[in-house]
């Protein structure tokens, strides 16, 4: 049998738990592993809260842009950064590497996981609420998702299997 080289490309919300269950979803069906985010950090030598201060959103939305848009791994689980949503480009290109996977979990999860947004590096429009970032995102993830998993009020271990095997139903069908 052919090994699939396709890629798993997660989205979501910034705590959501794309890079804690990417990095189990990646050992369980035997991928490699890239965190957008992680990746962005090494290439500027800076976190993601010192690039938002120094530059602004609009230079960390076209820096995520450039490394969404340049991926081109295969068999591997990428956890994108939770802005990937806006960058209809980027969104594409990963949609041709392998299915895109909305890791869903319910507004009152993340927003207890995810603490203080600004030291966290989440890009959020001046006036915005967690709850609209929530909200716009939400709707944009769902635009570009092949297979939505809610993980609300799930395990980490029970989620990555829920994801696996949504993954491999969509690579089968």
């Amino acid at each position: 049998m052919a090994i699939d080289k396709r890629n798993i490309v997660l989205v979501g919300m910034p705590a959501a738990g794309k890079s804690t269950m990417g990095v189990l979803l990646a050992k369980k069906m035997r991928y490699n592993f890239i965190d957008t985010d992680i990746t962005i950090q090494v290439n500027h030598d800076a976190t993601l809260e010192e690039l938002i201060a120094a530059q602004g959103n609009e230079a960390l939305l076209k820096m995520e842009a450039e490394v969404l848009e340049s991926i081109e791994p295969a068999r591997t689980v990428i956890a994108t950064g939770g802005s990937a949503c806006y960058s209809a480009h980027a969104m594409e290109h990963l949609k041709t590497t392998g299915p895109i996977v909305y890791i869903y979990a319910a507004y009152e999860d993340v927003a207890r996981r995810v603490g203080d947004v600004k030291k966290r590096g989440v890009i959020m429009p001046k006036g915005y609420t967690f709850k609209d970032l929530f909200l716009e995102r939400s709707a944009l993830y769902e635009q570009y998702a092949d297979v939505t998993v809610d993980t609300t009020g799930i395990s980490v271990a029970r989620s990555v299997d829920l994801i696996a095997d949504a993954v491999l139903e969509w690579l089968n069908s």
